[in-house]
């Protein structure tokens, strides 16, 4: 049996059929000790692309199977889809081995499904170079061409090519199909970025520079380093660009007392903390009992002593903290399409129909939040969301409901390179993958009048 094949064929099983998050289905199942570190890398290349291009895979396995996707089992479906990437875009990988070890899953797996499996995969390894071709797509509506291109599902192709047009649309969803670059956060409370690259370089990990942070790296060449000492000793932590940008937007500054009112797992509130240089008071709140403690451990590795975090409901109004805060952060739940290439499976576990009551929350959230800032105080709105909907549109809605707070620019909280982004002076700011490099963000900063 190919371990790591099977391995994989469990995880999209947990995923697709069991509705597990893909990353967590992958932790689970890595952490068996007969797996090495390269089947590891190869499980998670499977999973994660597999998963990403779906739809693509399923158009292209529809065209050589002469029984109906819908009536194949979800077992024989995941063993196709795995052979077919494999086929398609491993290029690592030579057509007979993808074929061969499917057959054997089958064999192992279902039976009396194997023939069927070799029958179709080598029919598609036989057409690979035509296959996917413009000429394959070229037909197609614009909204199916895109859907089925780059694997997404076509309410959100429509919904972009509306805010932003066909061309800008194409270029994002190529964009979300690429895995994403490895960041960290240098903690400055305990080393420098220097160090930390130098350091880095002990266990055979270059690192370049961040592109909008001085406290950021990407390293290269790594997946995982939770058992390295540099981050055990809390030097380092992971996290994108996009989200160091929003504390830098919110510009703590030490001695303040500020609120996180959706803080979990922790990552904009310790680097709160380090701009503060670790003097003032944070509170963290956030709704689930089991993530306060993921902001305790995170605090605490960091050596960062100013966070309380506590179980609070930032749907509830909070009336004893009225008027308390220097600057309130809602960091607020959202669609998540912006971190599309951490976690593809939110293209198939997000549906249309989530996006209103979402927009609810947040609003609700937000709303809730402004009456916890001093007067002359800050707030500032963010999402992990490409959607017009979750971000300028719920801005929009907030300063009409309140006309104490007001947009202020944030051109002098960002690096050069951003401060002649449209909607900056505005006090707005979004961030793309494929022009920035980073996940998909929104930020809005917020000054309350009076």
């Amino acid at each position: 049996m190919d371990k790591a094949r099977d391995t994989a064929l469990k995880a999209l099983y947990e995923t697709d059929v069991r509705g597990a998050y893909s990353n967590l289905a992958l932790k689970k199942l890595l952490a068996d000790k007969e797996l090495d570190s390269r089947d590891r890398a190869f499980i998670t290349e499977l999973v994660y692309g597999t998963i990403t291009r779906k739809i693509t895979l399923d158009w292209v396995i529809s065209r050589f199977s002469k029984i109906q996707l819908r009536k194949l089992s979800n077992l024989v479906l995941e063993i196709l889809r795995m052979g077919a990437y494999q086929i398609l875009f491993l290029d690592k990988v030579p057509p007979s081995a993808a074929c061969n070890t499917s057959v054997e899953l089958a064999k192992n797996h279902a039976k009396q499904s194997a023939g069927f499996v070799n029958a179709v995969l080598r029919n598609i390894a036989r057409s690979k170079e035509r296959i996917l071709t413009d000429s394959d797509f070229d037909a197609m509506p614009v909204t199916e061409r895109l859907s089925v291109k780059y694997s997404f599902p076509e309410y959100l192709v429509q919904e972009w090519i509306t805010a932003f047009g066909e061309d800008f649309t194409e270029e994002l969803l190529k964009s979300l199909l690429d895995r994403p670059d490895f960041s960290v956060r240098v903690n400055t409370l305990k080393t420098s970025r220097d160090a930390v690259a130098e350091e880095l370089k002990k266990y055979g990990i270059d690192s370049v520079p961040g592109h909008f942070v001085p406290e950021a790296l990407y390293l290269e060449n790594v997946s995982d380093i939770s058992g390295l000492d540099v981050f055990t000793e809390g030097k380092i932590t992971v996290q994108d660009e996009s989200s160091m940008l929003v504390t830098k937007v919110l510009d703590p500054k030490p001695g303040e007392r500020i609120l996180d009112a959706c803080a979990a797992p922790g990552g904009k509130t310790t680097h709160m903390a380090q701009l503060m240089n670790n003097s003032g008071h944070i509170d963290a709140w956030d709704i689930h009992e089991h993530k306060i403690s993921l902001i305790e451990d995170n605090a605490r590795r960091l050596g960062i002593s100013i966070i309380s975090a506590v179980r609070k409901d930032a749907l509830r109004i909070w009336e004893d903290v009225f008027d308390t805060y220097d600057r309130v952060l809602v960091d607020a739940p959202c669609s998540g399409t912006g971190i599309i290439r951490r976690k593809p499976d939110i293209k198939w576990k997000r549906k249309k129909e989530d996006f209103n009551n979402l927009i609810e929350i947040q609003k609700k959230i937000l709303y809730n939040s402004c009456r916890y800032v001093k007067p002359g105080g800050i707030l500032v709105y963010s999402t992990c969301s490409l959607d017009v909907r979750e971000n300028e549109k719920v801005i929009e809605w907030f300063l009409q409901e309140n006309g104490n707070f007001r947009p202020e620019p944030m051109d002098e909280y960002l690096p050069e390179t951003l401060r002649a982004r449209n909607g900056v002076s505005e006090g707005m700011l979004r961030l793309y993958p494929h022009i920035d490099g980073t996940d998909g963000f929104f930020i809005a900063r917020l000054k309350r009048e009076k």
